[in-house]
């Protein structure tokens, strides 16, 4: 198990060189420079000789990505040529605040969709499968936006319970924010419980038609025995890679739902920074993002290596 943990942690490794290459590649493919990019008509003069110079855009690119990509895990990101500032400072702000709002959504809907999952699962083709199957459906299938708006319209306009936006300050305090993450978790934890609860309950299903639940049936296992010892685990595993992949959308920066509700989280700040032409700070946020998927996809494969000994077996055995 352990070599196969350490194989999947150099891959990861791997798989992260590899992505900030593309990431820097497709930022170098763009026309002109990212300074050029940035001043547009005023690229020219002093100022713009000076952008060249602080981002080093007279060295060969081989050696700024060396630069960029040996800082970037020492935690410099380079500056933003917009606010002036490092990037990493920009991104702790908003990455708290991203945190928090995922967390949020992650604390309601990873149990709620368990455990309706579940539900839906053992009562297949009932009453109750059919319409929490249907909600889960309406929930995938209505884009983000409109629950957004909706909620919006009722909550905030009609009835005047919640702001409909937030105009806090990106360094607010975590009280100051928390009446404005109400709404915006609501739609977050519709759609992800949604995702998982699907996922769930179709691995629910796959196993209590296998042949190891039947045989358990027939030798008299007490069903709740039956659910907690051999259904519930084994169901289990294959949502554990929807779950991860849910968080890392998550704190990747909801980038509709931040815009949405004015909400000073990652993804916001990526939106401004494109309409800014701040090349620098898409590029870091860019590599994060990937970052963070990476990690999530290999937390979820160390999990299901450690929670199903098939999967161990056949990695050893290989």
């Amino acid at each position: 198990m352990l070599r196969t943990i350490l194989r999947r942690f150099g891959f990861a490794a791997f798989t992260i060189v590899f992505v900030s290459g593309v990431v820097f590649v497709s930022v170098e493919a763009l026309p002109g420079d990212v300074c050029t990019a940035f001043f547009q008509r005023y690229a020219q003069g002093p100022r713009l000789e000076r952008c060249i110079e602080e981002q080093g855009l007279k060295n060969p690119a081989i050696e700024r990505y060396a630069l960029w990509i040996s800082g970037a895990f020492q935690g410099d990101l380079g500056t933003s040529l917009k606010k002036r500032r490092p990037i990493s400072d920009l991104l702790a702000e908003r990455f708290r605040n991203t945190v928090l709002l995922a967390s949020a959504a992650a604390a309601i809907g990873i149990p709620l969709a368990l455990v309706f999952g579940f539900w839906a699962g053992v009562r297949r083709d009932k009453p109750a499968d059919l319409v929490v199957s249907t909600v889960a459906m309406l929930a995938m299938t209505i884009p983000e936006f409109v629950t957004a708006s909706v909620l919006m319209f009722v909550f905030a306009i009609s009835l005047n319970w919640f702001p409909a936006v937030t105009i806090v300050p990106p360094t607010a305090s975590i009280a100051d924010l928390l009446p404005n993450i109400i709404l915006p978790v609501v739609v977050l934890a519709f759609v992800m419980t949604a995702h998982i609860l699907r996922m769930t309950r179709a691995s629910v299903i796959e196993v209590m038609t296998s042949d190891f639940i039947q045989m358990a049936r027939l030798k008299g296992v007490p069903p709740r025995q039956l659910f907690w010892r051999h259904l519930a685990p084994s169901a289990l595993i294959p949502a554990v890679n929807v779950i991860a992949l849910t968080i890392a959308w998550l704190l990747g920066g909801v980038v509709i739902i931040e815009q949405v509700f004015n909400y000073p989280g990652v993804g916001n700040l990526m939106l401004q920074a494109i309409y800014d032409r701040d090349l620098p700070l898409v590029q870091a946020i860019a590599l994060i993002f990937a970052m963070i998927y990476i990690v999530a996809n290999l937390l979820a494969d160390i999990a299901m290596v450690i929670l199903d000994p098939r999967i161990r077996t056949a990695k050893e055995t290989r």
